[in-house]
């Protein structure tokens, strides 16, 4: 019998998604030796079944709206096919355009071990796996996530998609069902829509429930303009194959109701993936939501193990993975004082309109701390460079407290990357007025945030207190 190889190591990672590999690459240029498991695929979900596949398929349907849209602007196309295989083409293209950043040669170029196997504890500072056995200083478990898939009955026995099939289904949907009304079942409900595909969401409660609310509504009716059908307060409680098609029964509360279709995806979230890490032979404890960590990420039964990402428990974005690397970069190696809480977490459902959020929303905000609460908005439909676009739909908001930001939503062409200003702003602890001290070029969507902010100063600058200082002040030579 063959022995395994024996490592050791300044850092252990398992898993090389978003947090994990920038963890070992952080590690690996300050010149500690770092190993690196990983049993699937390079990059995690995100760059083989989520957020790089999901853009890619949602900038091939986009490219439909505006050919649809065209003649608004007096041009008139001579008409399209959609070519699904070359669709298909296209997302893979995107994701091995961008897998090189996350390949095992570049890591490897960097001095990682990487170790493409299964691993598990053996023992609170031991890692193992089918030919190795690794002890380390540190151990980082960043195993993401994937797709919950309920005990809904016959589910299990009916054919069924999530996102690691999605983007490789041989044909287009005749029709898609999907289960699931928050931002992956609305986003690929938009996409598959806009390529061709009849689509009906099935969600228990309100679709995008985790948005502002009024946003959350403007971007469902929009979908809904586009042909989608959004059955709110419906919940499947049954699904089977019938002649060759899939269906699926759903309590409204008075009635239940049958939803055909030829394809069925599921899109109920995701749960944080422990299996197979052997997380009691470690001394960790977790429970659904990942490893039970502090606030500093770290394991609040094996110090010697961090949790990075969808594992932590505390959010399942790509980007909150990039932070909490950094967090645990600044905390064990330069024994700084980070803490995943300390910065403000924007998301973005990435819809036509895209829908972004950032801190707390209204209804949040007015739960915490009543009348206190102010809001100040700003409409695309009054911005000049969406007027010239006749992209007018949306709105920045913003939540306020005493001139202090306590959040942002905004729903309207490229909010995600206009709520980077707000972000900015309440990362390094600037008040509203701060958005209004800067010059926008003319003419920008990003200057919807600075109108925004602007407007919560109008009744005081313009005021009658105002006008009666400036009266006073006119009167001086």
């Amino acid at each position: 019998m063959t022995s395994k190889r024996k490592l050791k190591a300044d850092l252990i990672v398992i898993g090389a998604g978003a947090g994990g590999l920038s963890a070992a690459a952080g590690a690996a240029m300050l010149g500690l030796k770092v190993v690196l498991y990983e049993k699937a695929a390079m990059g995690g979900d995100c760059l083989n079944h989520g957020c790089v596949p999901s853009k890619a398929l949602l900038s091939a349907a986009k490219h439909v709206a505006m050919i649809n849209d065209a003649p608004k602007f007096g041009v008139r196309p001579s008409g399209y096919d959609i070519d699904w295989q070359a669709v298909k083409a296209h997302v893979q293209k995107s994701i091995e355009t961008i897998a090189p950043v996350d390949s095992q040669e570049r890591f490897e170029g960097l001095g990682v071990t990487v170790i493409r196997e299964a691993a598990a504890f053996s023992d609170p500072r031991t890692i193992e796996s089918d030919t190795t056995v690794a002890t380390g200083r540190r151990i980082v478990i960043a195993t993401g996530s994937a797709p919950f898939v309920p005990p809904i009955p016959g589910l299990a026995d009916t054919p069924f998609l999530t996102n690691e099939q999605i983007f490789e289904i041989p044909s287009l949907p005749a029709k898609l069902i999907i289960l699931g009304g928050g931002p992956i079942g609305l986003e690929m409900a938009q996409a598959f829509r806009r390529l061709g595909s009849d689509v009906t969401i099935i969600e228990m409660n309100r679709a995008l429930a985790q948005a502002d609310r009024a946003h959350a509504a403007l971007a469902v009716n929009t979908l809904r303009s586009e042909g989608i059908e959004i059955l709110e307060g419906h919940k499947a409680i049954k699904v089977f194959s019938s002649t060759g098609e899939v269906v699926v029964e759903a309590e409204t509360g008075q009635a239940t109701v049958a939803i055909k279709g030829s394809h069925l995806l599921v899109a109920l979230g995701r749960q944080a993936v422990t299996q197979g890490l052997a997380l009691e032979k470690g001394g960790v404890d977790y429970d659904r939501g990942g490893v039970t960590v502090s606030d500093k990420l770290r394991s609040v039964s094996n110090k010697r193990v961090w949790a990075l990402g969808d594992i932590a428990g505390q959010g399942q974005f790509t980007h909150l993975a990039g932070w909490h690397a950094s967090v645990f970069t600044r905390r064990a190696f330069f024994k700084q004082f980070s803490r995943a809480s300390d910065l403000p977490l924007p998301s973005v459902t990435y819809l036509s309109p895209e829908v972004a959020q950032l801190g707390l929303t209204e209804e949040e905000a007015r739960a915490r701390f009543g009348a206190s609460i102010s809001t100040s908005s700003f409409e695309f439909a009054e911005n000049d460079r969406a007027i010239a676009e006749d992209k007018m739909l949306g709105e920045a908001k913003l939540i306020i407290r005493k001139g202090k930001l306590l959040g942002a939503s905004i729903i309207g062409e490229g909010a995600g990357e206009i709520i980077q200003l707000v972000s900015v702003a309440m990362s390094n602890g600037l008040n509203v007025q701060a958005l209004t001290n800067f010059i926008s070029p003319y003419p920008t969507r990003a200057e919807i945030v600075k109108r925004a902010a602007s407007a919560y100063f109008t009744p005081t600058v313009f005021g009658r207190s105002s006008r009666m200082l400036v009266g006073l002040l006119q009167r001086i030579p």
